[in-house]
């Protein structure tokens, strides 16, 4: 099996796939590599006894980076080849600096271009929202960040004195009849307005309307349910990307 990092500023995805797809994932809480061995044992545990014949990750916490490396070397004896600028197969990169874009949001271009083609826009929403964009000719051009929901519920939440801590689901109406139901709405609501309104000056600068969008992250879900602009949610596009950044590098 291929063992698969996606080392984000919340949580670790991690995959197990083979030659095909992705087969299994599970999530570790990115603040357990800092904790005394804790995301070392949960690694261990959760991978169980399978054999590891390779290893990839990408991650936007450096500081995690070699953490996780050194438990797989711990643990698997492997080390762990790392997506880069260099390492992407089936695109290019029309980008003045590729060393400063998320290996993250790099995965998620490889994997968009490989299973929906091109041009294609990847909306993630994790812990940021970011919008990645690979044209017609399957060059990575850049794209879009923006503050995740449960940054900007967090945020109200931490920074004011009445405000709850929210869990964000589907809201009914736009007229909040409590403080959490008017907090969702700002949020789902408010961050659907901003999804449709950058994906129409995305479109706009593509020159074209036939874009496929593909949602993933953590809120995909939940926010492509109001958004038919969004084709596809797929919750395993940066894991597959990893993988198939791995499958092309393999023995290099």
């Amino acid at each position: 099996m291929i063992l698969l990092f996606d080392i984000g500023n919340t949580h670790t995805h991690v995959g197990l796939a083979d030659g095909r797809r992705v087969r299994r994932h599970f999530n570790l809480l990115t603040r357990d590599w800092f904790a005394g061995g804790a995301a070392v044992e949960k690694l261990r545990r959760r991978v169980g006894p399978r054999p590891i014949t390779g290893v990839a990750l990408c991650s936007v916490v450096p500081r995690a980076t070699p953490v996780a490396r050194q438990a797989v070397r711990r643990l698997w004896r492997r080390d762990a080849l790392a997506v880069t600028p260099r390492r992407l197969p089936g695109i290019g990169i029309d980008y003045p600096r590729p060393t400063t874009v998320g290996p993250d949001r790099l995965a998620n271009a490889v994997a968009v271009r490989h299973h929906y083609g091109a041009p294609a826009i990847v909306i993630d929403f994790g812990t940021a929202v970011t919008f990645d964009v690979v044209d017609a000719r399957g060059n990575y051009v850049g794209g879009v960040i923006a503050p995740g929901l449960a940054a900007m519920t967090d945020y109200l939440h931490e920074k004011t004195a009445l405000l709850p801590r929210v869990r964000l689901r589907e809201v009914s109406r736009a007229i909040g009849r409590s403080t959490a139901e008017a907090m969702r709405v700002g949020a789902v609501l408010g961050y659907r307005g901003l999804v449709r309104e950058l994906l129409a000056a995305l479109r706009g600068e593509l020159g074209t309307r036939s874009v496929r969008v593909v949602a993933t992250g953590g809120y995909a879900r939940l926010m492509a349910a109001g958004l038919p602009g969004i084709q596809a949610v797929d919750p395993l596009l940066t894991l597959e990307g990893i993988r198939l950044v791995w499958e092309a590098n393999r023995g290099k």
